[in-house]
């Protein structure tokens, strides 16, 4: 009943992990791993551990790569989720109870705060903002790139926008289609970036493609 798609670049130290973890999933019926022109053993380990692995022969962004596995899903209902979860990747089950139960359309998943922070907000901040004034919808991650949908959202919402944008115009997407959006507590973790160089260049890659689809979301809306 859910097929999971996880978009996967250079995460061969957790990717099997994550793929083991999610596939014990009740109801999970297929896992795909989009390795997104990987440099490591990506592609190997996930197909290891039991993926349905689609090789990209280069770096396109996460957008790019979930859109290249959407033609492969089989299932009614989607699960994203990224590479480096580990084992709470698990943690998909409470994720996908309030879309299995007719209770949302689809879901996004919460973390807990995490003990040192790697930004200032500042990415999350734009996004939350831009959400609230296109759809009303106050989000408390935005960004959350662990959803789980109904194929009808996934129709509605596909392609996906490029770069770091896909969660806030999916987001924006669903909600102006009048689906029906919850969030989930959760305990998942993955790797936070760092208030070191790359870290900056990371964010400030973010804050761009943000930026970027929040100004899309509105010409759309003008034409």
């Amino acid at each position: 009943m859910i097929s999971v798609l996880i978009p996967a670049y250079n995460e061969e130290d957790l990717i099997a992990e994550t793929v083991k973890a999610a596939i014990k999933v009740p109801h999970v019926g297929q896992l795909i791993v989009v390795d997104d022109g990987s440099q490591d053993g990506t592609a190997l380990k996930a197909k290891e551990a039991g993926a349905q692995v689609i090789s990209l022969g280069s770096n396109y962004g996460k957008g790019e790569a979930l859109n290249r596995g959407i033609p492969y899903i089989n299932q009614p209902v989607v699960a994203l989720l990224d590479g480096d979860l580990g084992e709470s990747a698990g943690q998909l089950e409470l994720l996908a109870g309030p879309v299995l139960d007719n209770k949302a359309d689809m879901t996004i998943a919460t973390f807990p705060p995490v003990k040192k922070a790697g930004g200032f907000g500042l990415v999350k901040g734009l996004a939350r903002t831009g959400i609230y004034l296109r759809t009303g919808l106050r989000l408390e991650a935005p960004l959350s790139g662990q959803r789980v949908m109904r194929r009808e959202v996934l129709d509605a919402v596909a392609p996906f926008a490029s770069g770091y944008g896909v969660e806030l115009a999916m987001t924006i997407k669903a909600a102006r289609c009048g689906f029906r959006i919850q969030e989930v507590p959760t305990t998942m973790f993955h790797r936070v970036t760092g208030r070191d160089l790359s870290g900056f260049m990371h964010r400030g890659r973010q804050f761009k493609d943000v930026l970027l689809a929040l100004i899309s979301s509105w010409k759309e809306v003008a034409q």
